[in-house]
């Protein structure tokens, strides 16, 4: 029950993630018919590799002394580099900070609360090639229990919750020839076509790679009432789907 929720005030409380599994996820399908037999021990090999970034870069952007591994160094001083310009400023009270809504009884743990351009909102890390709607789910949620009076209370916000974004930290290789990126993570090795530039996609053996290079990007999603209303109704068929044993802990 411990890797499903949290325990608040004596009662169990689902964690978001855990909620959102209901929801379809192509990539992931996709991802598993691919893989076969090694899809479980790429996944956990990933998800490791994708703590190891979260935990990394928490510890810098609050200050706190930490070695660099070297797989992960090109993502880590690329986010370095950016954060440089675009001046993040993370809260060290409101990071890996859990949090929870008594009124809809969910849990979960946000990445961050973070200050950008005068606006204060909720941050989550995502080591991914690219942005899936069930992080637009997932922060809604992180949102729309933050907005509640008892919790904000508890925690002390500065101010209410405003915005939401998604920091993507990653790393790849870059096709010298046709701008193709190769992801090595997980012990599984991901080659995506060029975006854009018009050259012609080389033959799988012609590629000439570059050195592994991070990769960058941050998103903001303003707009958070139709995701708290999918959030919701996720969470409503999640409790319909798992009813016998939510029941059985005395959730139902």
């Amino acid at each position: 029950m411990a890797l499903s929720g949290h325990e608040v005030e004596g009662k169990w409380y689902p964690r978001v993630t855990k909620i959102l599994e209901i929801k379809a996820k192509p990539a992931l399908e996709q991802f598993f018919k691919e893989m076969g037999d090694r899809a479980d021990e790429v996944k956990e090999k990933s998800a490791a590799e994708g703590s190891l970034i979260h935990e990394v870069v928490q510890k810098l952007v609050v200050g706190e002394p930490v070695e660099i591994p070297e797989e992960i160094k090109p993502a880590v001083l690329a986010f370095q580099k950016f954060n440089e310009g675009k001046n993040i400023f993370f809260h060290p009270e409101y990071v890996e900070r859990p949090v929870w809504s008594g009124v809809h009884r969910y849990s979960g743990t946000i990445d961050a609360l973070a200050s950008i351009g005068g606006k204060f909102g909720v941050l989550d890390i995502k080591t991914s090639t690219g942005f899936y709607p069930e992080y637009n789910l997932q922060t809604a949620a992180y949102v729309l229990a933050l907005q509640e009076y008892g919790l904000k209370k508890i925690l002390g916000l500065p101010s209410d919750i405003q915005t939401r974004w998604i920091l993507r930290i990653n790393q790849h290789r870059i096709c010298k020839l046709c701008g193709a990126t190769m992801r090595e993570k997980g012990g599984r090795t991901k080659v995506r076509n060029g975006r854009g530039n018009g050259t012609p996609f080389c033959e799988e053996s012609k590629h000439e790679w570059s050195e592994v290079v991070g990769d960058i990007d941050l998103k903001e999603f303003p707009y958070f009432n139709q995701d708290i209303k999918g959030f919701l109704a996720a969470k409503a068929l999640w409790e319909w789907d798992n009813s016998y044993w939510l029941r059985q802990v005395g959730y139902l």
